[in-house]
């Protein structure tokens, strides 16, 4: 049977896994994504931008650096492959309508500046900064900083100056986003400006660079869906729930019937909170909210695996504030709470 015929409402799990990704019988003709690139397509038109960016199916959500076209997560294709997806990543990115149209808005930002060479412009780098800057592993955004847009998750205008142009034009692209009254009095309202004064330049005309190549298109993956989740996994390890739980199993203990009386280890972090975030933020300069966000993730770990303490409470805190400061300076190194993870090159993605 060809695997075009296949469907994949019918198999298990397991059998989804075993699946290479290039054999998945999918596309976006048919499908509610064509609903969606069909109603960006409207939105530049309106817009009196004629060049529409070709999108395909990718392993992710991405624009390859310097090509004009849109690459959107394979699994948003079929139900069966976003059941999927949320269940090994906890989360289907892209995976409603409102969702997946700020992503296209994202995208075709990139797509735009790199079909009309908008980044060569000196006005451009003014406004956004130098598009040559390398791309890091990770960033480190500052949460009430008014010099960016706020469209995406995680301030992503701070990533890199091409993320902040197509941060910018996703904002001002969309429908009903009344960008004037929202950013006014925020420095982010020139950035917004710029974008309006330069897509009436490029307004009803061809772009310099009309065709550009599909990286990473899922005909040319042959990796397993098992082996793509391995891989993802272990990338976004830190976003799990369960990342910490070998650490705080060291430093606390399950209970048992012999533990039924030792005090709960989040309710210690909990009485202790304030002197930890104290004493951290002090020895590492890092902001207290960082710091709090993390500690919160512990105490509501301890509660979920039930960990007590084995020990006196000041010997326990201690610990935990030795775990919670060797987090804090590698984030203040790395941007990230463990080492450096591998990175796809040549990838403007949208998360």
């Amino acid at each position: 049977m060809s695997n075009r015929n296949i469907d994949l409402n019918i198999l298990s799990k397991e059998e989804l896994l075993k699946m290479r990704i290039c054999d998945l019988p999918i596309q976006i003709k048919g499908t509610w994504l064509q609903t969606c690139v069909d109603e960006l397509y409207s939105e530049l038109e309106k817009k009196g931008i004629k060049y529409f960016p070709p999108c395909y199916l990718a392993d992710e959500w991405l624009t390859p650096d310097g090509e004009p076209v849109v690459g959107i997560a394979f699994y948003l294709a079929h139900l069966a492959l976003m059941k999927l997806e949320k269940e090994m990543m906890l989360d289907c990115e892209g995976g409603t309508k409102e969702w997946c149209m700020k992503l296209l808005r994202h995208e075709a930002g990139h797509a735009l500046n790199y079909a009309y060479k908008l980044h060569k412009k000196k006005k451009w780098r003014k406004y956004f900064g130098e598009f040559s800057k390398e791309y890091g592993d990770t960033y480190r955004f500052r949460p009430y900083s008014r010099n960016f847009v706020r469209h995406l998750e995680d301030y992503y205008a701070q990533y890199h100056p091409d993320e902040d142009f197509a941060e910018t034009f996703a904002v001002w692209l969309t429908p009903g986003s009344c960008w004037q009254e929202k950013y006014k009095g925020w420095k982010a309202l020139k950035k917004l400006e710029f974008i309006d004064e330069l897509m009436k330049e490029i307004k009803n005309k061809e772009p310099v660079l009309k065709k550009g190549k599909k990286y990473w298109q899922i005909s040319s993956i042959k990796k397993t869906l098992q082996n793509h989740y391995k891989r993802k996994m272990h990338f976004y390890a830190e976003d799990f729930p369960d990342f910490h739980d070998t650490n705080l199993k060291k430093i606390f203990s399950e209970k048992t019937e012999e533990r039924s009386e030792s005090s709960n280890a989040y309710t210690v972090i909990k009485k202790y909170r304030k002197d930890i975030l104290k004493s951290v933020s002090a020895w590492t300069g890092e902001k207290k909210y960082i710091t709090d966000d993390l500690l919160k993730t512990f105490t509501n770990r301890c509660r979920e695996l039930k960990l007590v303490i084995h020990e006196t409470e000041t010997s326990a805190v201690l610990k935990i504030s030795i775990y919670l400061t060797t987090l804090i300076m590698n984030y203040l190194y790395t941007g990230r709470f463990r080492g450096k993870n591998e990175k796809k090159v040549a990838c403007s993605s949208g998360l």
